[in-house]
This record gives structure tokens, sequence and C-alpha cells, in this order.
């Protein structure tokens, strides 16, 4: 009121200071511009200057007439009014109001508009903190909350009706109430109010809050999940059970010791990450909130047992290194104990000559590839999964798939035999060994005598000339099963045994050095006439270049003359076939091609030298070293079948090429064995003529002594 008075003295006194006829008057308000609806409001209208003249005052709002009152001052309620004819906007009087001065003579300039604002009562909730449930002893927060921007409220508090006072355990700080200590006597309905000085009006309430105070301290429950073995490599969630309705609280778990300087304040669930054995143990939890902190009761010790975690394993059938078009079965193993079920993830990065891409899928413990593409080829992991635990991943696995498998068909020592010796045909798959069958073909028909065949070879011992033939093979493994391509073709021919037909060479050795000359010759012990020498090598079968009757001449060889020589009649029989090695090296190995059991074997390493000096060289036998000699020449006294192999020598200078030496059984020991046994069987035979004759001598008797009885008893009758 002061203030207002002050106000209109200054501008009286500055209306008659200037003299002016024409005055505004001013718009005051009380209680203020911004009112809650129910307050009464007064608005006066000062006329600066204006006197003891008597005056009407003329109100208008929003520029429309609203009053015409006697006196300067305009008060109503700030809700259900209607001022002489207009509606002021239903029950609120809100606008902009000015005011006009009036007397006979004269008038004053309508005044500048004042603002009011007219709004409802605000109203004030409680918000509690932490929970409007609590246990004996917490803390609790009341907050009065009042939905307005002014801030000069005043906080009064009740429960159940009754205004609270403070005390040691009720404090009020501004707009938050503190019970401390919190016991079943605090339960109640709480509610709040605010009021402004000067204002008769407060805020309403809302609704009240109800707080819950039980005695019983709270005790958590802790489980896991899984519930059973944890595996090392996975993660164990730990729960610590609250009831939910009891509000929101942090979390403090312990291991091993209950020692609250060992507790960690982690979220719940709190995820636990198995990284070893160690990680096992003893947990508990509980809870607490608030500040100072209250705590629930420790959780029961839940005991984490933890198991190395297995190793998946990946195996492969029918091999890591597959063809296009194989089928391919991949299988992924834990080996764990129980009947445990698990799902199998696998993992497979693509190798793309432009690009690296990793796949996963889900799938069953096998994972089948029919029709194998290029595509396919990439390494290869799974993992299991049981329920939330994972196996450790498995090492990977490398599938290569090439073009279509190609069957190869070699033999073994050679394919030129005569009767009685051994060959050994064997059949491989390039580039891969494991799973294949394999069948083979001659002159191209099926060889059913399956009992010769041992994995991928075929065994001819002995060798008869009803072997000899082009020889074919073929691989298949899987199901459905998968076949290569037919092999090349392998000859094999097998020649008869003639004493009287030998082939001649000079050098008398299977291995020459190139550039060198050799001689070749049929020798018949009756009559060489008729024999020629012929030749295999790689541009085919073909006689000899300077062929003179039954010798052969080669002036300069190359080792395009390495080949099967061999002497043939002119009606086509061929006898005595020699291998023949033409070497571009500095070393050759001299030897025979074969050796009769009983007799001694020397081998020479020669070197290319118009004048060969003694050298070291080391001799082996099928890659393993037999001896080191310093006169470059080996012997081996009685040799038996276990020295028949592929030979070959070593020096500084080089290594010679390979030769096959085989064994035979010497044919004057097969005449003595025979010989042996018809000496025995000679034996039995002489006492077996001589029982014969023993037993005719005895029947004769017999009967000559018959006879003469009967002559003596018809002597006697008469």
């Amino acid at each position: 009121m002061a203030l207002f008075a002050h106000r209109k003295r200054y501008l009286l006194m500055a209306l008659v200071q200037s003299g002016l006829s024409q005055v505004k008057p001013v718009v005051m308000v009380k209680p203020d511009q911004r009112v809650f609806r129910g307050e009464r409001v007064t608005l006066t209208c000062v006329i600066p200057g204006g006197g003891d003249t008597q005056w009407t005052y003329r109100w208008f709002r929003d520029g429309q007439y609203v009053n015409l009152s006697p006196t300067a001052e305009f008060s109503f309620t700030a809700y259900g009014v209607h001022l002489s004819r207009v509606s002021l906007s239903g029950e609120y009087v809100s606008g902009e109001f000015s005011c006009r001065g009036e007397r006979s003579d004269s008038q004053t300039d309508i005044s500048d508009a004042l603002t009011l604002t007219v709004s409802d009562l605000p109203e004030s909730t409680v918000t509690v903190t932490p929970a409007r449930s609590v246990f004996t002893g917490e803390t609790v927060h009341l907050k009065c909350v009042i939905e307005s921007d002014l801030s000069d409220w005043r906080y009064e508090w009740y429960k159940d009706r009754v205004k609270l006072q403070t005390s040691e355990r009720y404090t009020v700080d501004r707009d938050t109430l503190t019970i401390r200590g919190a016991a079943e006597s605090d339960q109640g309905q709480y509610w709040c109010r605010g009021q402004r000085d000067g204002r008769p009006n407060s805020s309403q309430s809302r609704s009240a809050v109800s707080l819950s105070v039980t005695d019983l301290k709270p005790k958590p429950e802790l489980t896991s999940d899984p519930a059973g073995a944890a595996l090392t490599g996975n993660t164990v969630t730990l729960t610590c059970g609250m009831d939910p309705s009891t509000g929101r609280w942090d979390f403090y778990w312990y291991k091993h010791t209950l020692n609250p300087e060992t507790e960690k304040k982690k979220t719940n669930p709190y995820s636990l990450k198995i990284d070893s054995v160690s990680d096992g143990g003893q947990y508990w939890c509980r809870a607490g909130r608030g500040k100072p902190v209250y705590y629930t009761q420790y959780s029961d010790a839940l005991w984490v047992n933890v198991t190395e975690s297995p190793k998946a394993v990946v195996t492969v059938r029918p091999d890591e290194r597959v063809f296009r078009g194989e089928t391919v079965t991949l299988r992924c193993d834990i080996k764990w104990r129980g009947d445990t079920e698990w799902t199998y993830r696998w993992e497979i990065e693509e190798n793309n000559s432009w690009y690296k891409n990793t796949v996963s899928r889900t799938s069953t413990q096998e994972l089948i590839i029919s029709g194998v593409e290029d595509f396919h080829s990439g390494k290869y992991t799974c993992t299991g999964q049981m329920k939330t635990q994972r196996s450790q991943r498995s090492d990977a696995v490398t599938l290569t798939v090439s073009a279509e498998a190609q069957a190869v068909v070699r033999v073994s020592p050679q394919p030129w035999l005569t009767e009685g010796e051994s060959a050994t045909l064997i059949c491989e798959v390039s580039g891969s060994s494991t799973g294949w069958t394999f069948s083979w073909f001659r002159d191209h028909d099926h060889l059913s005598d399956s009992s010769r065949g041992a994995g991928g070879s075929y065994t001819l011992s002995p060798a008869s000339l009803q072997h000899t033939g082009v020889y074919t093979c073929r691989a298949e493994r899987g199901r459905p099963a998968y076949h290569t391509h037919t092999s090349s073709t392998q000859p094999l021919w097998v020649t008869g045994v003639s004493a009287s037909v030998s082939l001649v060479i000079k050098p008398s050795r299977s291995q020459h050095f190139s550039s060198e000359s050799l001689a070749l010759s049929c020798e018949d012990q009756s009559n060489s006439a008729g024999w020629t020498v012929r030749r295999y090598t790689d541009k085919g079968t073909h006689t000899c270049s300077k062929q003179t009757g039954s010798s052969c001449v080669m002036d300069s060889l190359s080792t395009s003359d390495t080949g099967v020589y061999w002497c043939e009649s002119e009606s086509g029989e061929k006898r005595r076939p020699r291998n023949i090695t033409v070497h571009d090296g500095e070393v050759i190995l001299s030897s025979v091609d074969h050796v009769i059991e009983g007799e001694t074997l020397t081998l020479h390493c020669l070197r290319r030298s118009t004048n060969p000096s003694i050298l070291s060289a080391g001799f082996y036998k099928d890659g393993s070293l037999i001896q080191n000699q310093t006169t470059g020449e080996m012997s081996i006294t009685t040799v038996s079948k276990s020295h028949e192999g592929f030979y070959y020598c070593k020096t500084e200078r080089g290594v010679s090429p390979h030769s096959w030496i085989s064994v035979r059984v010497s044919a004057q020991i097969s005449g003595l064995k025979i010989l042996s046994f018809l000496l025995a069987a000679c034996q039995y035979l002489m006492a077996t003529v001589v029982l014969l004759y023993k037993c005719y001598r005895a029947r004769v008797s017999s009967a000559e002594d018959q006879s003469q009885f009967a002559v003596t008893e018809e002597e006697t009758l008469v």
C-alpha cells in the first residue's frame, strides 16, 4: 500500500509540474497481475493531478466497456464474475484492463492496458524416496512438488490430516520432508500444501501418498543361470532377487568371504565372466539404498562350480582335400560327460581370390555339402551350445576343393618282366590318398581277382605270359559314390624264359652316359639268324637305327634313347628285355640288372671322364645309405631276396639314376632240390618193390602146397 500511495503522489506531482490539460490515467492492481482462481482482485485508476474534482471512472477490458464506477477502485473475484453486460471469458477474469476518468466538462485519455492473468490453483503432489514401501530403520525423503513457476512457496506437511511439526526425526528442508529411522508408527497418508505470503489461497493437494513401513529386514535370493556347472570361456548370470514392490535397490556382491572390503557394487543381474576354474567358488549378495545406506540381509551362499570347457573337434569325410562334385560331411564332436544335448554352430571363412567372407550357420552335428564346388573351399570351425554355455571353438579344418579327380597308374619295379618275376601296379589319385577303393582293368576288361589288390596296388607274383596287357585303374569313394576318371594306360609285358637267346650289351651295364656309344646283339647258342634288336622309348616301338643282322650299334647316345630293349624273332617272339638308362649328369651306377641268389653283387660308381679316377661314393638302396666307399666300388656277398630293390650312388659330382636289381633263384639249386627229392622217393620205391615180390612168393608157395596135398589124398583113396 505504501508503494501504491508513493507512486500516485509522484504521478500527480509530475502532471502538475507539466501543466498539461489532458492526462492519462494509470491502472494499479492488487495483489498482483498474476492471480489464482478465487482470489479477490482490486484495480485502481489513478488520474495524475485530478485533485478533489468529482470523477467517474469508466473501465475497459480488451478495449470493450465493462464498468462505470464513481470510485477509482474496481474490485471483483477472479472467477464466476459478470460485469455489467459483458461476459469475462466464463469464470476467469483475464485480459488487458484500462480506464478513463470522466467529468462534466472533460475526460482523460484512456490509460495504458494492464494485463491480468488468472489461472487455476496449482496442485501439489508428493514423491517418495527410496520407495513407498520401506523397512524399519530406513531414511525416507518426501518431496512436495507444486506445479507452478512461482518460487516463493512455504510448505506445510500433513499425516493423516494432522499437520506435522518438525522434530529430531522429522526435518523439513524447503520442499522436502525427511523421516530418519523409519518406524512402523510412521505408516500413514502423507500430503503437502504450499502457501504464499499475503495470499489467502494455497495450493491444492492432488492426492495423498501412502507410506508402508515393514519391521522384517528383507533377505534376497541368489540364483545363477545356468544353474549347473559353468564352463570356462562362458558367462554365468547371477541374480540377486528382491521383491519388485519394495522399490529400487543397489546391489553388492561378495566372493569367497563376506568381508565388506571385498564387496563390489554391480548391476543386477550380474554377468560373471568365467575365464578360468579359479573364478568358481562361493558367492553372496545383498541390497542397499539411501544415504546412509540401508542394507538388507545377506543372501544364502551360492556355489558356482566351474569346469574346463570341452574343445570341439571337426572331422571331415572323405578328406580335407576333395574334388568338385563330391559329397562332404563335416562332423563336430564334443567330448563331455553324460548325455548332453548340444546345438552346433559352424563358422566358415570362405577363401576367394577376390575376397574373404565369414559365414555363420546353425546346424546339426553334421554339416553335409552335396556336390561340393570351388566356393566351398575355406576354413571350417565349430562350437557347441548347451543352453547358455558354449564349448571351446575347434581348430580350423581347411577344406580344399580341386578340379575333377584323376587316377594315375604306375608299375614297380619295371613294366618289362620275365616269367617268374614279380611286379606291382600302383593306382593313385593325384593330390589325395584317403578313403579310396580301386578297380582294375586289363585290356578294358574288369579284373575280378581282387585278392591280388590291396589298397591301391595290384600285385603279380609270379608273373606269367597271360599277365601281359594294358592296365588301367579307377578310384571311388563316399556315399553316394564319387568316381575318378579312368587312369592313363600302363602296358605290362611278360616274356618267356629262353636259355638259347640272350641280349648282350657292351659296355655291360644298364646305365650309360650321353654321347657315349653302345653295342647290342642278340646271341643264340644254336643260331642267331632271325633275331633282331627292338626297343621301346618315349617315341614308341622301333628297331635300332644301325641294325646289322642281329646286332645294333648306337654311336652317340642321348637321353631319348632311354627305354626297354629286347630280342625279337621273325615270328614275333620276344626275349630278354633289358632296361637301359642314358644320363646327362656326371655320375652313373654300373651294375647288372639281376643277380642269382647266393652270388656276389658288385656296384661301381662311375663319373664322366675319359680317364676316370677313383672317387669316394655313398651307395644307397631304396633311399637308405648302405655304405660309404673311397674306391667307388661296393660288393654284397651271398645275395638273398632281401637285397632286391632300387640302387643308386652319390658323390660330390652328383647323383646317379636309380636302377632296379632283382634277385633270382639259382637253377642249380633248384635242380639239386629235385634230385634230392627223387633220391628220397627212390628209397621208398625200392622198398615197395621188395614187399610186393615177397607177397608174390608167399602166394606161389601156398598154391604149390595145396596141389601136393590134393594128389596125396587122391592116391590114398585109390
